[in-house]
């Protein structure tokens, strides 16, 4: 239960910082309400106008299925056994060549993506790719020279397509003054439209650039071998139609490259038949000659066994000798296989199948270099990668061939000393059959290597018929029905946001940089005197603002400041109260003479000074004319009762003006005099309110301060420097005010209120003429 309890009393006092957070929040900027509404209109028009005449974008994706070796995408066996050519794709490769520069030039030049035509509207014009008339393409794209609006009309009566006041035929190439052009019609031709069509020419090379931004391809997942194929384009059809060119670009690109291996392995094949028969031939002739020249017509029985048994032999001989020249060409293929694409060499006849895989994958490899390099820079990690592939695979072939070369060498050896036994056991053949029979052996030899070339011939035939692409569409390119930029919401919620964000930035930066005081807390961290009052500003401008008849709230504000003096000890024993400020026009004089008023209204006698010597200024707030003063009395020249002066404000409330300006205030207040006059009023009076000059210019408070009880420094809103309030502390170890405590004057209403007090502190009140409300405010 104890637990319970504590968890509900945390979560309470959670959600009350939460709402004292929000509520210090509402009640900073509620006052700038007219600020953030004009903030938000704005935004809202220009959300509005930006979503007017900004084009959407819409989205297209497709997907295909790539076999990677990795991820199990196999084959069936049937294909698998036609498709001997066929080698597996690395998916993280295809991603790169299906954005590649090379593809994507080919989709631009297909799809004449270089000549865009744009339909004229009165704001903004639009991409007419379905709604243009014709289609128009370049003879030579690598040769655009940019053009800006060629204005066109097209004339379907006669067929013919007008720009700059001459007719160009339709399906033909043209000579205009923008290139060679062909004009053809399009499905949109036949309709009947007063809108107003442009072309432009743009170099494929930045139609590809732009696309290649705009295109993405990536994996549905980590163990699949699925490509998803996403564009966004101005115009849903555009995106479709170049998706499905780009997979149909990148299959035929696949085909192609298998084409390349198939044909080059069939020209190998056939170099070799074409040797083969030309030695058969020669074989042939040479028989029947033999048997013209000898008449021998058939061999003895003995001469048969050893035809049986030496051209079983001269047969392995014969596949060895074919498998090392084999091997020659492979490893010279390899040696020499530095630059360019040649022909690969056929390991027909080479019973390794490592050898085989091994040139396969060089080949693929080197042609994958081949491709990534006119597509990608040199120091690009993918290129440098498949030439360290290459560097690997070919000391690998190199190696194979060196192994197998000795091991047929050591084969063919065997053979020839067995042939050597066999020959010497045939010396007694006669000299005719024996010739004979070299012959035929020859002969049988040659036969054995063309019927396997010519087998090898129709299987690779047969393979190059039947390629197909190593990547399969699963989903032809389909655009998204709705536009997928700009977001609606999105922009509307951005812009609004962006309008608080702003207003309450400019408001703070306002408030912040400002170098006059604008808040009470910045008062209480540049100074540790205590702030015993605040005193709103009066848009009257009556220097008197409190009397028995007034319940402002500047005057409820006095009353509270009269009620805090006993906070800094004044009281009946001590009752001298010194008024200063940093400089002049903070209102010293205005809280002087208001505020000994209100002690007079208590009924205590109240006696005001104004030791401002050198620039008073209560005679004008009070409306009194010249007269004695303290100089005189200073000076010697008038006795107390001379000076002292009744007001009509109350009758309590006495005067003791400045009197005569003197030539210098400062050492006259150095005279003993004045702590006489104070000790003398002292026993007259129940306070004593001293208005005196500002500190900043002159020292008259720093003199007079010593001989009073509670000094009170007026800094006033929106007026007095930050850096006067920031020596008050420094200034004072030196100089000594004595008692201060800080009436922060004139605070105004923040934004846009011209009745509420205050700048966002403790509690203030509102008054009128029928009542009082106390209205509660947050501490800010």
């Amino acid at each position: 239960m104890k637990s319970n309890r504590l968890l509900t009393s945390n979560r309470i006092a959670t959600e009350d910082k939460q709402s004292s957070i929000l509520g210090d929040m509402v009640f900073k900027y509620m006052p700038y309400w007219p600020v953030f509404l004009i903030l938000f209109l704005l935004a809202g028009t220009g959300s509005w106008l930006y979503l007017k005449y900004t084009t959407p974008l819409y989205e297209a994706n497709a997907r295909i299925l790539i076999k990677d070796e990795r991820k199990g995408a196999e084959e069936s066996k049937t294909l698998e056994s036609l498709n001997v050519l066929s080698s597996k794709k690395i998916i993280e490769n295809e991603m790169e060549v299906i954005q590649s520069r090379t593809l994507l030039d080919e989709v631009v030049s297909t799809l004449a993506l270089y000549a865009p035509v744009y339909q004229e509207n009165r704001i903004k014009s639009v991409p007419a790719y379905t709604a243009s008339p014709i289609k128009i393409r370049v003879q030579n794209p690598e040769g655009i020279a940019k053009t800006e609006k060629v204005y066109f009309t097209m004339d379907n009566a006669a067929g013919k397509v007008d720009i700059d006041g001459k007719q160009y035929p339709l399906d033909q190439w043209v000579s205009t003054p923008y290139g060679s052009l062909r004009f053809s019609a399009t499905k949109a031709s036949a309709a009947r439209s007063d809108a107003k069509f442009y072309f432009t020419l743009l170099t494929p090379k930045e139609v590809a650039a732009g696309i290649q931004t705009s295109l993405k391809v990536t994996t549905t997942s980590k163990q699949s071998s699925i490509l998803n194929l996403n564009l966004k384009d101005e115009v849903p059809e555009r995106a479709e139609d170049i998706l499905n060119q780009l997979i149909l670009a990148y299959n035929k690109a696949i085909i192609n490259d298998k084409n390349t291996l198939a044909g080059n392995t069939l020209s190998f094949v056939e170099e070799r038949l074409k040797s083969v028969e030309h030695d058969l031939d020669s074989i042939e002739r040479k028989i029947q000659n033999y048997r013209s020249s000898t008449g021998s017509v058939d061999i003895g029985t003995q001469g048969r066994l050893y035809l049986e048994n030496v051209s079983s032999n001269d047969q392995r001989l014969g596949e060895i000798n074919m498998q090392l020249a084999v091997l020659g060409q492979v490893d010279s293929y390899v040696q020499s296989k530095d630059k360019g694409t040649g022909l690969v060499p056929s390991t027909l006849g080479v019973t390794d199948p490592t050898l085989s895989l091994l040139v396969n994958q060089l080949y693929n490899a080197e042609l994958e270099y081949e491709t990534l390099k006119s597509t990608t820079a040199e120091n690009n990690p993918l290129l440098i990668s498949v030439k360290d592939q290459i560097a690997k695979i070919k000391p690998s072939i190199q190696e194979n061939v060196q192994n197998q070369r000795r091991s047929l060498a050591a084969s063919r050896n065997n053979l020839a000393a067995t042939n050597g036994a066999y020959s010497s056991a045939l010396q007694g053949i006669p000299k005719r059959e024996r010739e004979l029979i070299d012959i035929n052996r020859e002969q049988g030899i040659k036969n054995g290597i063309y019927t396997f070339l010519l087998q090898k011939r129709e299987e690779t035939a047969l393979s190059h018929a039947s390629t197909v692409p190593d990547s399969r569409v699963i989903d032809k390119a389909q655009s998204s029905g709705v536009p997928v930029s700009p977001k609606r919401k999105i922009i509307y919620l951005s812009a609004f946001l962006l309008a608080l964000i702003g207003g309450m930035g400019g408001i703070m930066a306002k408030e912040s940089l400002s170098r006059k005081i604008m808040f009470r807390h910045e008062i209480e961290g540049l100074t540790s005197h205590p702030i015993i009052g605040e005193i709103s500003a009066e848009a009257a401008k009556d220097p008197i603002v409190i009397g028995n008849d007034k319940k402002t709230f500047i005057a409820e504000q006095f009353r509270k400041l009269r009620t805090t003096l006993g906070f800094i000890g004044i009281n009946s024993k001590h009752k001298r109260i010194l008024v200063t400020s940093a400089i002049s026009g903070e209102g010293k004089s205005f809280i002087a003479s208001n505020l000994a008023l209100t002690l007079a209204l208590t009924g205590k006698k109240v006696v005001l000074l104004d030791f401002d010597l050198n620039n008073p200024s209560l005679n004008n707030k009070l409306n009194i004319n010249e007269h004695k003063g303290i100089t005189d009395y200073l000076l010697g020249e008038s006795d107390l009762d001379d000076i002292t002066m009744e007001t009509d404000l109350d009758e309590n409330l006495f005067l003791i003006p400045t009197g005569q300006l003197p030539r210098n205030p400062s050492e006259l207040i150095m005279n003993d005099r004045v702590e006489e006059l104070l000790n003398r009023l002292n026993s007259l009076y129940d306070y004593i309110v001293i208005d005196t000059a500002p500190v900043g210019p002159v020292t008259d408070a720093y003199i007079l301060s010593p001989l009073c009880d509670a000094t009170l420094y007026v800094i006033r809103h929106k007026y007095t420097p930050k850096v006067f309030v920031e020596r008050i502390d420094e200034d004072n170890k030196i100089n000594q005010l004595k008692n201060v405590a800080i009436v922060f004057n004139g605070v105004q209403s923040r934004g846009f209120g011209n009745k509420e007090y205050g700048y966002g502190y403790g509690y203030g009140y509102i008054y009128n003429n029928q009542e009082d409300r106390n209205v509660k405010k947050l501490r800010r």
